[in-house]
């Protein structure tokens, strides 16, 4: 343990850094050990961010290093980012900031992207040994009611686990929040007297989790932490479901010619994963859950269907999957 640099803010109650510490070596053993690399910590600047990077500082010193990602989508974002730059410097905590751009299309998607290549980037650079975020359980249970509301499947409802990795990368990603509340490290925060950023968004009643977290703000009979905890009993129940179709993947579809065969033995929830990975493969993108199972159930009633451009027939030896040919252009 240790504690804040002498002229920062004052560090956080011991107590509340020794849970914080523990929890991240359950999920990173070599945390605080040289030879693995030090943490890197994203730190927007809003209060869970900054209790992250304040519970950090003060557990592991000289041991964390942080970033935040400047998105350019907001006119407050830089001056947010300089202050975070501050706050790092009277910590100890090197610092730095990613500047990037946001592609057209579904804005928090690109950013979502945008950001984890930024950050990817710089763990590379700086030769971190992981990413922690700052995911807590107020999080986890507003997505899992979200998606409730849309009528997701479990991999829709399937909360976020502690220890995953990075987009695209083998960089461990880390979140020893999950068992906080927003409360508590909204208090953190102030006890160290520091003014965190506050995203106009979380405010916005055009947004659902802006409306959700009011109306949650407002219901004393739900249990957040138990929420919480079911989407991690449902994130387990994807993590089998996906054993499972990997294991039906490999006993059950084979190549043929330019198409898949699959010839399913599995429950629908199961088959469901490998038509979307037969689609995947073949279209080269992830294809909707809903079209997935509109092609399911037309296959399960000896009916031919599609996704995109993916044709599917029964056969007597299975289900044909095959990417239909382009049409030439009539000249």
């Amino acid at each position: 343990m240790g504690s804040t640099a002498a002229d920062g803010p004052p560090a956080p109650d011991p107590e509340l850094t020794g849970r914080f510490a523990a929890a991240l070596r359950a999920l990173w053993p070599g945390c605080g050990q040289g030879e693995y690399g030090k943490a890197g910590l994203a730190v927007s600047g809003g209060p869970d961010s900054t209790a992250l990077l304040l519970l950090a500082a003060s557990a592991f010193p000289g041991e964390v290093e942080a970033a935040t990602v400047d998105h350019g989508l907001r006119p407050e974002a830089a001056r947010e980012a300089a202050d975070v730059a501050r706050l790092c410097e009277r910590l100890g905590v090197h610092h730095e900031v990613l500047k990037v751009d946001v592609a057209p299309g579904n804005v928090q998607a690109e950013a979502r992207r945008a950001r984890y290549a930024a950050l990817t980037g710089w763990i590379e650079r700086r030769g971190l040994g992981a990413l922690l975020t700052a995911h807590h359980a107020d999080d986890q249970a507003e997505t899992l009611l979200l998606r409730l509301n849309r009528a997701s499947g479990v991999a829709g409802l399937a909360g976020t686990r502690a220890r995953g990795f990075v987009p695209g990368t083998e960089i461990p990603l880390l979140r020893p929040l999950l068992d906080w509340r927003r409360v508590e490290l909204t208090r953190i925060v102030e006890a160290a007297g520091i003014d965190a950023a506050q995203d106009p968004s979380n405010e916005d009643d055009r947004f659902d989790r802006a409306r959700l977290r009011k109306a949650l703000a407002n219901t004393d009979w739900l249990d957040i932490d138990a929420i919480a905890e079911s989407a991690s009993h449902l994130a387990d129940a994807d993590a089998a479901l996906d054993w499972a179709a990997r294991r039906e993947w490999s006993e059950c579809v084979r190549k043929e010619g330019l198409g898949i065969l699959y010839r399913p033995k599995a429950p629908r929830a199961v088959a469901l994963r490998v038509i979307a990975r037969i689609a995947k493969e073949l279209e080269g993108s992830e294809p909707r859950g809903s079209a997935v199972a509109r092609l399911f159930d037309a296959l399960l009633a000896r009916q031919p269907g599609s996704i995109g451009d993916l044709v599917a027939r029964p056969t007597p030896d299975g289900w044909s999957f095959m990417k239909a040919p382009k049409r030439r252009a009539k000249g």
